[in-house]
């Protein structure tokens, strides 16, 4: 009887939490879809230029970017209040939309403003979730993050289609009303475990100390490059500023070269500063305990390959479409809407079955899954004339792209909830906000460089064979499985040694 009332408390823990999982990951949802959705409709209905409407764009660098200020979230803790202070602070953008639907330079800022708080609202959410989910759930966790995430985003759709019935003042303050329920609503959700022993650093003493360790002050410096090189691809700076990258290396240069000497003048200070260690910095302490980890560069490496062949074809599928012949609403129905819920379907089945097996070997399984999808619209490519070509498509080839679609959406589920629980499970509980923001700005540079590369090899290759290429992309990720095996045996293991 002891052990049907535990395992009934159990369900009802893990009820709670999946309950809470669906409606924080609908918050963290909808603000992406107002950005891609209802924006840009709302602006070219104005008759504004595309190229300012595609400027906006830039202003989306605030989620790639988000781990440079997810460690004040780790330091400072109560996730759910900067939940319920982004939300709210989204919902008075709304708002100024709301009363001023003209658009002027203020949109700029107003936009720009939203996004920081998106990213923030990610930040806080996914390091809520990290902590309160067990790693034996975060597979079915993960399948409803993806559907309730995506629901969110859907969520944009039906608000923009009130702009017909009640004009964009409407349709803003229906999107103010939803950010001030999300808030609410997050603000209620439990409350977060208390974190212990929290780093002792200052910022000044982890300046002083990171000078005093030229090598680590190097690392830091060449991490800073590598997000200025992020933010300039977005923004171009180098191409309208003479010599950017000289001025930039010369000044990492400078800045090492100081480091340098400093360590060799700073010997009264240094018993001082080695006393704690770098780690607990509040600024870098969570990039440098993530990269003093074991196996740590295999499994950037791995997060960077696994969803290569997905993301690598993923921005050639709607050109392919297009270039087929079929209709805009053909392509919204069976590839967006459809595809949709078949993904949402892969993402809970996968979920289901990473906490029935473990993540190790739903990352291989359903990680061929994904793999094979591909094989599905390189088929299709093969078979299906394009449209320029002047041969008419008949029945079972559109039958064979629907099928194409169906499996690719779906399988590309499946191996996100996979995938989604490898990077939860090897993530530091003290650091969760900062190290899982990290590794999905990884994750993010792989697909957008996946997807700049594509254009290019589908013009090359074409579609059949560019479709096929991507295929054999998803293999070298599974060179580096082992790596990823250890990395989470030593998770579980740190994990255990902790709440001892």
């Amino acid at each position: 009887m002891t052990i049907t009332q535990n395992d009934t408390a159990d369900q009802k823990l893990l009820r709670s939490k999946l309950f809470w999982v669906g409606i924080l990951y609908f918050a963290e949802g909808f603000p992406l879809g107002m950005f891609y959705d209802v924006f840009p409709v709302h602006f070219r209905t104005q008759g504004i230029e595309l190229w300012k409407i595609g400027f906006m764009s830039l202003l989306g660098l605030a989620w790639t970017l988000k781990f440079l200020w997810a460690p004040a979230i780790d330091h400072f803790r109560h996730h759910r209040r900067w939940m319920f202070s982004v939300d709210m602070i989204m919902a008075l953008v709304m708002a100024i939309f709301a009363w001023h639907t003209e658009f002027g330079p203020w949109v700029w800022w107003a936009i720009g403003l939203f996004t920081l708080m998106s990213a923030t609202n990610d930040i806080a959410i996914d390091g809520y979730t990290i902590e309160m989910l067990n790693k034996r759930e975060l597979g079915i966790a993960n399948g409803l993050r993806i559907g309730f995430y995506r629901v969110g985003m859907l969520a944009s759709g039906f608000v923009l289609m009130l702009a017909d019935v009640w004009g964009w003042t409407g349709t803003y303050l229906a999107a103010m009303m939803l950010f001030t329920a999300s808030g609410i609503a997050c603000l209620m959700a439990p409350r977060e475990m208390r974190k212990e022993g929290s780093g002792t650093l200052s910022i000044t003493r982890e300046l002083k100390a990171l000078l005093i360790h030229p090598a680590t002050f190097t690392l830091v410096v060449l991490f800073l490059l590598g997000v200025l090189w992020l933010a300039d691809n977005a923004t171009k700076w180098s191409a309208t500023t003479e010599a950017f990258w000289p001025y930039a290396l010369g000044t990492a240069a400078l800045l090492i070269t100081g480091a340098l000497i400093f360590s060799r003048t700073a010997n009264t200070i240094r018993i001082e500063e080695q006393r704690t260690p770098l780690t607990e910095g509040p600024v870098f302490g969570a990039l440098l305990s993530m990269l003093r980890r074991p196996y740590i560069i295999p499994v950037i490496a791995f997060v960077l390959l696994f969803k290569l062949a997905d993301s690598s074809m993923g921005f050639m599928i709607k050109p392919f479409w297009v270039d087929a012949g079929f209709s805009a609403g053909e392509i919204g129905l069976v590839s967006v809407n459809i595809g949709l819920a078949l993904s949402i379907a892969g993402g809970i089945t996968g979920g289901w079955y990473t906490d029935r097996v473990g993540i190790f070997r739903s990352l291989w399984l359903l990680g061929l899954w994904q793999a094979f999808s591909n094989l599905g619209y390189a088929y299709a490519a093969y078979s299906i004339p394009l449209a320029e070509t002047g041969v008419a498509m008949n029945e079972s080839q559109k039958w064979l792209m629907y099928g194409a679609s169906a499996v690719e959406s779906f399988a590309g589920g499946l191996g996100t909830a996979a995938f989604l629980a490898f990077l939860m499970a090897i993530v530091n509980k003290q650091h969760s906000a900062t190290e899982y923001a990290i590794l999905s700005s990884v994750f993010a540079l792989s697909r957008s460089v996946a997807g700049w590369a594509g254009g290019f090899g589908a013009d090359t290759l074409g579609y059949s064979d560019y479709f096929l290429l991507t295929f054999f992309l998803a293999f070298p990720a599974y060179l580096l499985l082992p790596w990823a095996k250890r990395m989470m045996q030593y998770s579980e293991q740190q994990s255990d040694f902790g709440q001892r």
